[in-house]
């Protein structure tokens, strides 16, 4: 491990309230000191971060990184390093890979894939139910043994509601959380876009708002019968929203966190049928981003997630109907955080990093998105004025396709490191 100095940034810690121009040093991978440096210390390597803020590196609440089972679409090298190339040091995996993350083997295997890449740090969740098939419960106590840290069913919605209350009374048993993203599994089965004048005017089959609310109900009523922590994924509709700000006050344990495209984008940006624009859930109305982006500043959503789904041209380049859902996001999360931290004003850069770097480590239960002294050493130096072209060549990616293609972005990552290990620098221009 290599000692480092990181002299005259602009050190921000929400997790620890720390706003200031200082000093960062690291030793055997752990933060030594924030300010001076600690005894004995020699720096090995000294980086001049004038200009610079200096973070704790971002936490992913969702990144499918495919593998395994459609390297096709992506692998795990090329995942990683679009993650610190993005500024991610820890990220969470949906368990909907072939075969499906339903067993403790595989589970260990792609977290042994993940260390031996030394870049960003890999949890997976474990599949809730056998294959992702909605009935026989996995083994979740073997998951957890085998690195799992909660249980998913990814984008597949349980249509047994007495197998979803099994679930969660198992894992309130032994203090599992339980990640849903919430939507009927047949009001909307099929749809590609919002429902509304849009969807209709283009002819493309709608998803309705109350596949999200219907969801959100149910699961409400089986946390009050189950006293379960559920985590809910990509809230994308201000009626949502709504049900969830009402759930907290109620005391539920609940967290919720929103993708990254639906913070800017609305149904609208699908234009002229552009497959890059569809997306699960489907980019809603206006009102239903104005929503989020309130939602996000009172904190009724906890966290902003990338929602990375690489996809291949041959899945993409089709009529919008028929293209595969997703998007690449990992190397765009930190660039959408601080664009929505320009458009509330003022200087909002702490609170939006809150979002992407302490408040979704909270959720995940991780011991990241801070850089107090004695932890792990993941942090990222971005140039906060620096402007980027997200163009297809650019990104690390092998998943090319952005509904942010041709923007200009705001935010640069110069440089990642994760336990004290620089896994990714980039000159400046």
């Amino acid at each position: 491990m290599t000692n480092l100095h990181i002299k005259n940034g602009r050190v921000i810690d929400p997790a620890n309230g720390v706003d200031a121009v200082q000093d960062l040093f690291i030793a055997d991978g752990k933060v030594a000191a924030l300010g001076s440096a600690p005894a004995g210390f020699t720096a090995a390597r000294t980086i001049d971060a004038t200009g610079l803020v200096v973070a704790p590196g971002l936490v992913d609440l969702s990144a499918r990184l495919r593998e395994p089972g459609y390297e096709y679409k992506a692998t795990l090298e090329s995942e990683m390093q679009a993650a610190v190339q993005g500024g991610v040091t820890s990220l969470v995996c949906p368990p909907d890979t072939d075969p499906v993350l339903d067993e403790p083997g595989l589970v260990e295997m792609l977290k042994h894939r993940a260390r031996g890449l030394n870049q960003a740090k890999v949890h997976p969740l474990g599949a809730l139910t056998m294959g992702l098939k909605g009935q026989a419960l996995t083994e979740m106590a073997e998951l957890t043994e085998a690195g799992c840290i909660g249980f998913s069913h990814a984008e597949v919605p349980i249509q047994d509601t007495t197998v979803l209350l099994r679930a969660l009374q198992y894992a309130k048993t032994f203090g599992y959380t339980v990640w849903l993203r919430p939507q009927d599994a047949h009001i909307g089965k099929g749809g590609v876009a919002h429902s509304g004048p849009l969807a209709s005017r283009l002819g493309l089959s709608g998803v309705p708002v109350m596949a999200e609310t219907i969801a959100l109900h149910t699961i409400f009523e089986l946390l009050r019968a189950t006293g379960a922590k559920v985590h809910l994924c990509r809230i994308s509709s201000a009626a949502g929203l709504e049900l969830v700000r009402a759930a907290k006050a109620e005391g539920l344990a609940v967290t919720c966190d929103v993708g990254a495209h639906h913070v800017h984008l609305t149904d609208a940006d699908i234009n002229f049928f552009d497959p890059n624009a569809h997306l699960t859930p489907p980019l809603r109305s206006q009102r239903d981003r104005e929503a989020i982006r309130a939602a996000l500043t009172d904190g009724t959503i906890d966290a902003i997630c990338s929602d990375h789904t690489p996809v291949d041209d041959d899945e993409k380049l089709l009529p919008f109907a028929e293209a595969s859902p997703g998007a690449t996001g990992l190397e765009l999360l930190l660039s959408l955080a601080l664009k929505w931290a320009e458009d509330l004003g003022g200087d909002a850069l702490f609170k939006a990093l809150n979002r992407v770097t302490a408040a979704p480590a909270r959720v995940a239960g991780l011991d990241a998105g801070h850089l107090a002294v004695g932890g792990s050493a993941d942090v990222v130096l971005f140039d906060p004025a620096a402007r980027w072209l997200v163009e297809a060549p650019a990104l690390a990616s092998q998943g090319k396709h952005t509904p942010f293609l041709g923007y200009e972005m705001l935010g640069q990552v110069r440089a990642t490191i994760v336990s004290g290990h620089v896994a990714f620098e980039r000159n400046a221009a």
